[in-house]
């Protein structure tokens, strides 16, 4: 994964923030704006930052015009106690990522209950990102690769590095992995 852009971040909240305000899903914005669910779900991430005619394209959908779009400054969420049931799911398969808070826009540290089914890795090829992220291991085992480091850790381990490293993460052991997670700036 390429480093994420902050400015790509920026429009990609925004999006989101929108997009969730009005009501519609990614998968339901994608056809109105004949783009692939993909599409607008790498733009949510900040993974990839859209040319004006795509995102004009993609804000068409909402309906919203660009100039609207770029004034818009979404509220940032005030919850402050989240139920285990109200934690926003942002991982797939096997590797379960549990984010506090639906909505990042404005918070400056992002946080995640991972946890990694037998077998679960974050993917062959390293990623990074413009930030900084630590974790505790709560249960299992889990191999953490940041550039040409390897560590096992298990429960009560920790970790903390400039997330820009390249990275990953891979379940190991008998047993799911749980970890406690922050990411600041919340560029994941």
């Amino acid at each position: 994964m390429p480093n994420i852009d902050q400015d790509a971040l920026e429009v990609g909240l925004r999006l989101r923030a929108l997009r969730e305000g009005a009501g519609l899903s990614q998968r339901a914005l994608a056809k109105q704006a004949g783009v692939t669910n993909s599409t607008i779900s790498l733009i949510e991430a900040g993974k990839v930052n859209p040319s004006v005619g795509a995102l004009k394209r993609i804000l068409e959908g909402i309906p919203i015009g660009l100039s609207d779009f770029f004034a818009y400054e979404p509220d940032g969420e005030k919850t402050v106690f989240y139920a285990a049931e109200d934690l926003t799911e942002i991982g797939k398969g096997s590797l379960s990522l549990k984010q506090v808070g639906a909505n990042l826009y404005g918070r400056a540290m992002m946080i995640l209950l991972e946890t990694y089914d037998l077998g679960a890795d974050t993917g062959r090829v390293m990623y990074g990102h413009d930030a900084e992220e630590g974790g505790i291991v709560v249960s299992g085992r889990v191999e953490v690769t940041v550039g040409e480091e390897r560590k096992v850790l298990g429960v009560g381990d920790a970790y903390y590095f400039d997330s820009r490293t390249p990275h990953r993460f891979r379940q190991v052991g008998p047993e799911k992995c749980v970890v406690v997670s922050a990411c600041t700036p919340p560029t994941f």
